[in-house]
């Protein structure tokens, strides 16, 4: 089964915060999910792909990784970056300083078989290159999927337990509340109870006291 040819990678740079951001990916969709980004920078303005030779080495000697510099300066893309120094001063500053492209270094001429087979060295030891900066890439993005999967499954996990804390404390108190009617209809039983009993007293003594008065009234005659 013939190989699939490796996607070559571009480098591409934008602006977040406090920091510039440049990294190595294969598509512009590669840039933005290395970034982090929740939309598309490049649509918006705020991020490009750039040839600046110095941020281009950089970027491909860690493929897939998101090098940082302070915002508005023009010093080397590193994978921890300081903040700014100084913030106020920054703020008036462009987020990025795009370097003026260099000249393309002439050519020897076509005819020349000594020029064909150095550029045909050049461009397998390009190929070569941009096979192992791909590998670097699919590694790093496999890195970040590996992080994302974990910090999702702990997340699930302490969900998981937080419903199940709340599922037992719910238990509780559906059984508190089934005891409390259990409790509440005795008694209301005993109430019932007590009122008939209430009433039958109630009944006998009136039996009793127009017996008892008619007595008395018998007797004072």
């Amino acid at each position: 089964m013939p190989r699939k040819p490796s996607r070559k990678l571009k480098t591409y740079q934008t602006s977040l915060g406090f920091f510039d951001q440049a990294v190595a990916a294969p598509s512009m969709k590669a840039a933005l999910d290395a970034w982090g980004a929740k939309s598309n920078l490049f649509h918006q303005g705020i991020a490009k792909e750039t040839d600046d030779p110095d941020i281009v080495a950089a970027t491909m000697a860690a493929p897939g990784v998101v090098l940082r510099r302070p915002v508005g300066s023009d010093g080397p893309f590193t994978e921890h970056s300081e903040l700014p120094t100084d913030l106020a001063e920054d703020e008036g500053k462009p987020k990025s300083r795009a370097r003026p492209k260099k000249g393309l270094a002439k050519r020897p001429p076509k005819g020349s078989a000594k020029s064909a087979t150095k550029r045909a060295a050049k461009s397998a030891i390009d190929d070569r290159q941009a096979r192992a900066a791909a590998a670097a890439f699919a590694k790093e993005e496999q890195r970040r999927e590996t992080a994302r999967r974990k910090e999702e499954a702990a997340r699930a996990k302490d969900r998981a337990r937080r419903e199940k804390a709340v599922a037992a404390a719910e238990a509780v108190l559906e059984q508190a509340r089934r005891d409390h009617d259990a409790r509440a209809e005795e008694i209301e039983a005993e109430r019932a109870a007590l009122d008939e009993r209430a009433g039958a007293e109630e009944a006998r003594w009136d039996k009793q006291r127009i017996k008892l008065q008619e007595a008395v009234r018998r007797a004072r005659e």
